[in-house]
């Protein structure tokens, strides 16, 4: 399927949406839903036929066609179910006011006085738009032309008519039952003459079929296909006349029409059952007069399901548009003198009711064997689509709608064929429009469609229409545009995202409950496929001076999972308690540098969040030990900054920044270790073990990254040796209990602490002396 066609439905949608409560433009036949839609489908269909280059099979043209026909049906008989109906004289009174109302007038009445027939006659003009195109036979130079050299040639030698070759010209000459025929080329001719008034007379078009008969030098059999017209006489029918004087033109020229159907339909039907007229003639006059007696010789000429549902609807049209004429008696055109003389006492409507009730039980019994009836050519009956127009004109769209969601949910349906987007694109808009003109879906059956369709969407890679689509799921649209979020992983960047955020809103959806969840999915996903990175946070306390690896695509996920709580200040609550999540686990697997990353990402205005009051805290706290962090780095840099070769200067410079730098670390390090930095509450939940963690990996480490540091540094200030032993006195202070943070068995062990403690010991006696005090005391 094109990708435009995708994005060209999403724009009807999208207009129409915005004229939802405007019933009269969304059905509307040129400019409503379902005319837009079906004229999307035709312009595919033009654009593939004519494109040398088209990669679209024929099956997937047909499935379109279908598809552009459906929509073309639905504009036909919804808005007559949504439309209140104009009020109609019944016919019964149109004859007890004119016993001489000519039978089109009385075949309008009966028309509108039934809904049933009011649809079926709209089906039937849509089977007569959407038929295939009429034949056109070879133009022919006059009646009978062979056959009439033939028997000129004999009569003029005397030679006698060839063996079975018709003796005479007139219509009749081949149904005398003396086996005679027409020359070959000539009963070709008629052959194909006959096929290709069928085929305009399946297509309706009634007019031109006359006009091919004239062509073809047959007036005799134009005659006959108008007799199919009824009676009209505007003269002496009770119809409202216009002002502009048209009407009085046209009664000028008196009546139209075939006052004496009644005896023409019983001539074709005799006609369509003579054995003895060839089968193209048979099937003409059994279509001109459908009626049951002919069914049989009609339904042979049926080669589509379209064709067979054409035939039932024209027999079902005819002998209702009969019955109730004959229940009428006929008025003075059908019965003549006595009807008036003898006119039949009307039914109670009662009785009205209850054969109409009976009529259109019968009718749909008829219908409803479409279903299963074979078919020749084309798609079979139980395709999708013959299904999908059936229901539709019987009135069973939620019935419809279930089925077809039933076999979604049961895999009845293949996600590779060429087809599936097709139909689930029919039914998701079906399902739209339908709730658009206020006709109820069920609503279980819809977010099945809809859902299957938005996987064809996300297939197809059209992230811009999702949260349209995804917005019609009602209470489920933010938990489902938030799946199709979630699903984009790492393949979308930032500003893809936040305008991925900004559709939402712009279709209705509530963007902070969209933020929410996706990050939350995010996060829930990032754990369960990265399972076996969790190991790192339950396992042996991870070195953070080893050499990092890269980050993998897991860490990365969750990393950017933030970013959707981010985009906008109403989810800023959430983002501290996502962000504080985050970073337990990078901080707890030894990923400084991602945590850090994290924590640069996120806004300045969650420092500014003070409630809940833990959380507050515990994202301060983490922004205390990166600036700490970045403190330490710098003093090492500065610390390789210095080169053997300098001047006075340039060295007095750099000493003053190197323990400048140190000083500034010295007293943040310090200012964290005496402080509750990540102590946890006595609940031992998950939180309390992993910040018991984070300590246990990063208090040993800041003490011991600021006791290497001042001792590397007391060449260059001497007193930071003895600041190095007095962060001993901390270290073992009973009121901070940081010895504590020592003791687990994969950390950072006391005794490593303590050994470096004895070498700056060690040190302090390199200037002389014994006593290893005398550092303190200096």
């Amino acid at each position: 399927m094109s990708e435009s066609l995708y994005s060209s439905c999403a724009e009807v949608l999208s207009v129409c949406q915005a004229a939802k409560d405007d019933l009269a433009a969304l059905l509307d036949p040129n400019t409503g839903f379902a005319p837009r839609i079906r004229q999307l489908c035709r312009d595919q269909i033009t654009e593939a036929e004519n494109s040398a280059s088209s990669d679209v099979s024929q099956e997937e043209l047909d499935v379109l066609r279908m598809e552009a026909n459906t929509w073309g049906l639905l504009q036909a008989v919804m808005p007559a179910r949504k439309t209140e109906p104009e009020p109609h004289v019944h016919p019964r009174t149109l004859l007890a006011k004119n016993p001489y109302t000519p039978t089109s007038t009385l075949a309008q009445a009966i028309m509108h006085s039934s809904v049933l027939l009011t649809e079926l006659v709209v089906v039937r003009e849509w089977l007569h738009e959407t038929a295939p195109q009429p034949q056109h036979p070879e133009a022919t130079t006059g009646y009978w032309k062979f056959t009439k050299h033939n028997v000129m040639q004999a009569l003029r030698t005397g030679s006698g008519i060839r063996e079975g070759l018709v003796k005479e010209l007139d219509p009749d000459a081949m149904n005398r039952g003396d086996g005679r025929s027409l020359a070959a080329d000539d009963a070709g001719s008629e052959k194909s003459l006959a096929q290709a008034l069928y085929s305009f007379i399946r297509a309706g078009r009634l007019d031109e079929a006359v006009e091919l008969c004239r062509k073809a030098h047959q007036p005799w059999r134009a005659a006959s296909i108008r007799g199919s017209l009824l009676f009209q006489w505007r003269a002496i029918a009770n119809e409202q006349r216009d002002d502009d004087g048209i009407d009085d033109a046209e009664d000028a020229e008196g009546w139209q029409g075939n006052p004496r159907r009644k005896l023409w339909k019983s001539t074709c039907a005799r006609a369509a059952l003579n054995p003895n007229l060839p089968d193209p003639e048979r099937i003409l006059y059994a279509a001109l007069a459908p009626c049951p007696q002919t069914f049989s010789v009609l339904k042979s000429a049926c080669r589509t399901w379209e064709d067979h549902l054409w035939a039932q609807i024209s027999i079902l049209c005819e002998e209702k548009q009969t019955a109730d004429m004959i229940k009428l008696g006929g008025g003075f055109w059908d019965g003549g003198l006595a009807v008036l003389e003898n006119m039949p006492s009307p039914p109670s409507q009662e009785e009205d009711a209850a054969e109409e009730e009976e009529w259109e039980r019968e009718a749909t019994s008829t219908l409803e064997t479409l279903g299963s009836v074979h078919v020749e050519e084309g798609p079979i009956a139980d395709h999708a689509f013959h299904v999908s127009q059936l229901a539709i004109i019987l009135d069973r769209t939620n019935s419809l709608l279930e089925t077809f969601a039933a076999g979604l949910r049961d895999g009845n349906f293949d996600p590779q064929s060429s087809e599936y987007p097709t139909m689930t694109r029919f039914f998701a808009h079906l399902c739209l429009y339908l709730r658009m003109i206020d006709i109820p879906v069920p609503p279980l059956a819809t977010q099945v469609i809809l859902e299957a369709y938005l996987q064809v969407l996300e297939a197809a890679g059209q992230r811009e229409l999702i949260a349209m689509y995804a917005g019609a799921l009602g209470d489920n649209a933010v938990e489902r545009y938030a799946m199709f979020l979630t699903s984009l992983e790492l393949t979308a960047d930032i500003n893809e995202r936040r305008l991925a955020l900004t559709r939402a809103r712009e279709h209705g959806l509530n963007v902070h409950k969209v933020a929410v969840v996706t990050a939350e999915r995010t996060i829930d996903r990032a754990f369960e496929v990265g399972k076996p990175y969790l190991t790192k946070f339950m396992g042996p306390l991870p070195s953070v001076i080893a050499l990092q690896a890269s980050p993998s695509d897991i860490e990365l996920l969750l990393l950017r999972s933030i970013e959707w709580t981010t985009f906008e200040d109403g989810t800023y609550d959430t983002a501290l308690e996502q962000a504080t999540v985050i970073l337990r686990y990078f901080l707890g697997a030894g990923r400084v540098s991602l945590a850090k990353n994290l924590v640069d990402m996120l806004p300045r205005e969650l420092a500014s969040i003070d409630q809940p009051e833990e959380r507050a805290t515990e994202y301060l706290h983490y922004r205390q030990f990166f600036t700490i962090w970045d403190s330490l780095d710098r003093v090492v840099e500065c610390q390789s900054l210095e080169v053997s070769i300098m001047n006075r200067d340039t060295r007095a410079a750099w000493l003053s920044d190197y323990k400048g730098l140190i000083d500034q670390a010295y007293d943040a390090v310090v200012k964290l270790l005496t402080s509750d930095w990540m102590m946890p509450d006595e609940t031992g939940d998950r939180r309390s073990r992993e910040l018991i963690r984070v300590r246990q990996i990063y208090v040993p480490e800041l003490i011991l990254r600021l006791h290497v540091m001042l001792y590397a540094s007391r060449e260059h200030v001497p007193e930071n040796l003895k600041r190095a032993l007095e962060l001993a006195n901390i270290v073992a202070d009973s009121r901070y209990k940081l010895y504590d943070d020592f003791l687990h068995l994969d950390g950072r062990r006391l005794g490593e602490y303590l050994d470096a403690v004895r070498r700056a010991t060690i040190a302090g006696l390199e200037g002389g002396g014994s006593d290893p005090f005398k550092i303190f005391l200096s």
